[in-house]
């Protein structure tokens, strides 16, 4: 009877720890949303007020260690030219912050560029890797870079792009 009690106390410790291992490979302690995107740039005039040329796809950030709270500014992001609406999901694994961006429901047969921000809670200062996974930049560079939040806490990161819509 001993021997069944500690098997059960066994295979339930080896359970929780690999529930624990897990835990800690992806955590989802950081939070983020999309709080504001503009509109389509391709319907504006051609003075839309922005620095960044159209062939860059860019992401200024900003962060403020007293509240633990990162800025994503993405400029130029690629989208429908007439979406429901645009969102983001923010997951965090082991130290790679992943902002998923989305669209709901493309009306339009055309892909235009937009200015979103994104901001994120619960970011320690410390190094991550941003990873930004955009719907249409499939082939196109990723933007992907570290993030030195400890010594750095406002700048910027630029892919090039010349395909559709980037460069039109």
């Amino acid at each position: 009877m001993k021997s069944i009690t500690y098997t059960i106390i066994f295979i339930g410790i080896l359970i929780f720890s690999n529930y624990s291992c897990e835990r800690n490979n992806i955590s989802n302690d950081i939070s983020g949303k999309l709080i504001k995107y503009t509109d389509c740039k391709t319907f504006k005039s051609a003075n839309i007020g922005s620095e960044v040329s159209d062939t860059l796809s860019c992401i200024f950030y900003s962060y403020d260690a007293s509240v633990n709270q990162l800025i994503l500014k993405h400029i130029n992001a690629g989208f429908n030219c007439c979406p429901e609406s645009l969102y983001c999901t923010v997951s965090l694994s082991n130290d790679t912050i992943i902002v998923e961006e989305f669209e709901k429901e493309s009306s339009c047969n055309c892909i235009c560029l937009y200015d979103l921000d994104i901001e994120l809670n619960g970011v320690e200062s410390k190094t991550y890797y941003i990873k930004i996974i955009e719907p249409y930049a499939i082939d196109e560079e990723k933007l992907n870079f570290e993030l030195d939040l400890k010594n750095i806490t406002e700048g910027s990161f630029c892919v090039t792009r010349k395909h559709y819509p980037w460069g039109n």
